[in-house]
């Protein structure tokens, strides 16, 4: 029968648990800036790889198509293995991979170290927020400890522009992995001190089936969705789009009649995990989707370098830490679930408040809805992942944490794929070239803006005219996928505020 937290014995976290969050705190932190890091080096990517339009996507979301397709599959591994061991084997191997990222000479090369931090990733992820469940079994420090996470998540994505500006301002691209390599080193020594073991008693197998299934059903999906809005619908879509879902269909049949699933899918009837587990999706669609081509505009329209860039999305990064200090007050005065729906509406009316001020001169406006959107996105993830880790017993740990991480990448991926895909599309049908344009430079400006700055010799008035109207256009694409995102936060605020209860109690544990 269902228990709740309050009916368990519990033990209070010392001086090394929270000297252990940090820790953890600092893996996270790695792989959320490299989720966005690479935003404001997409002109120099450009200059130097030459990197097409799609290629700079895949270099920006394969990261989080590979961490959403493998941390199913991790998550459930760390139960079996130890999820400390797992977590720092693959903050060992996100340091290796992050030294071939940052020596990359093509942008192939690039995307397949890209490709390798995301497997890394996917160790990492659920290891952190498993043990995190484990170390901080009384529920209101593990909600202040999930709070110090989910900044790290949240506000280390919204950090990214920042530390990528101030390391591209006077040094190759290739130093915004090369940071990771130190962090990293310190998250293996000091973790292996302080880092409790954790694992689940009975060693479930990890079905293989299941985790070729479910990345059979991530991958190719997003992969649909992507290619959709470069080439249309074709062929290709239509396959990859089919082995996905009856990937997913096949994957959600055999969860059911295994007796230790890789994701009990019987979670998802519990109003708290199934509203939270969309809130942390479409939350971080929203904020990584925004995210990415923001900062390119910050540049390439704004005329802002990548540093100043870095420091214009500032309130954001500070806004999504002042989370950790308002989060227990929302909760006490509203619930978990219009806690976290008050969140997705601050973020939302964020979105829609720099949808308006990129079209207009200034940067006040900009400053406001930037912290408005960090805030909401902090509140909502914060509270999101709470409710998600809490419904389950410790022994299943890494398998909840993977789905609330599964989520999340889930989201960053979509994110970029869809709503930087909607903007690409958006800023291609808003160009109107003149017909004395050569027709190399004319391809070359509708690949993207960054190529245009490039190709465009803006000493020449009409080029000079071409690239202002190529800027019209990208700010179009933007302040559109910037409406949009606003109009998904609003759905899914409102799911939250029906599904997710509010009763200001304990969430209830679901018992196996």
């Amino acid at each position: 029968m269902p228990l709740t937290t309050s009916s368990i014995p519990t033990t209070r976290a010392g001086t090394r648990e929270w000297l252990a969050l940090v820790v953890l705190t600092f893996a996270v932190v790695i792989l959320a800036i490299d989720g966005t890091v690479l935003a404001l080096a997409v002109p120099a990517l450009v200059a130097d790889l030459g990197a097409t339009t799609t290629q700079i996507l895949w270099i920006g979301d394969i990261y989080s198509f590979m961490l959403a397709g493998l941390l199913i599959t991790a998550g459930n591994l760390a139960d079996r293995i130890g999820r400390k061991r797992l977590l720092l084997i693959g903050a060992a191997g996100f340091g290796v991979a992050s030294a071939i990222a940052a020596f990359s000479t093509t942008a192939d090369t690039l995307i397949i170290a890209r490709a390798l931090l995301g497997v890394s990733g996917a160790a990492v992820m659920p290891s952190t927020l498993s043990l995190i469940r484990a170390m901080f079994q009384d529920v209101a420090q593990r909600t202040r400890a999930i709070a110090v996470w989910s900044a790290g998540t949240v506000g280390g994505a919204a950090a990214g522009p920042l530390v990528g500006g101030a390391l591209l301002e006077n040094l190759h691209w290739g130093a915004v992995f090369l940071i990771n390599i130190p962090v990293v080193i310190v998250v293996v020594l000091a973790g292996a001190f302080l880092i409790p073991e954790s694992k689940n008693p009975v060693t479930p197998r990890v079905d293989l089936l299941s985790a070729f299934l479910s990345i059979l059903t991530i991958v190719p999906l997003v992969f649909a969705v992507k290619r959709s809005f470069s080439y249309g619908i074709d062929g290709w879509i239509a396959a990859t789009a089919v082995l996905g879902i009856v990937s997913g269909v096949v994957f959600v049949l055999r969860q059911r009649r295994l007796e230790t699933p890789l994701i009990d899918v019987r979670l998802f009837r519990i109003p708290a995990f199934s509203g939270a587990v969309a809130a942390i999706t479409l939350t971080i669609f929203a904020f990584t989707g925004l995210l990415y081509f923001f900062s390119q505009y910050l540049q390439l329209v704004r005329g802002l370098g990548p540093f100043l860039a870095g420091v214009a999305e500032l309130p954001m990064t500070v806004a999504s830490m002042l989370v950790v200090v308002v989060v227990g007050l929302l909760v006490g005065r509203l619930g978990r679930g219009r806690a976290i729906s008050s969140g997705l509406t601050i973020a939302a009316i964020g979105l829609a408040a720099l949808a308006v001020a990129e079209g207009l001169e200034g940067y006040v406006l900009i400053g406001v809805a930037l912290a408005l959107v960090g805030l909401g996105a902090g509140i909502a993830m914060t509270l999101g992942t709470d409710a998600v880790v809490s419904v389950v017993p410790t022994s299943r740990a890494g398998a909840a944490a993977s789905v609330s991480e599964t989520a999340y990448e889930l989201g960053i991926a979509l994110g970029i794929a869809v709503l930087g895909s909607l903007q690409v599309a958006i800023y291609r049908g808003a160009l109107t070239l003149p017909p004395e344009l050569d027709g190399q430079t004319a391809a070359t400006v509708r690949d993207s803006l960054a190529g245009a700055r490039e190709a465009l010799d803006q000493n020449v008035p009409l080029h000079a005219d071409v690239f202002a109207h190529a800027q019209h256009a990208f700010t179009t694409g933007v302040q559109t996928a910037s409406f949009i995102a606003a109009a998904l936060l609003v759905v899914a605020a409102i799911v939250a505020w029906r599904v997710i209860p509010s009763d200001k109690t304990d969430v209830a544990v679901a018992a196996h």
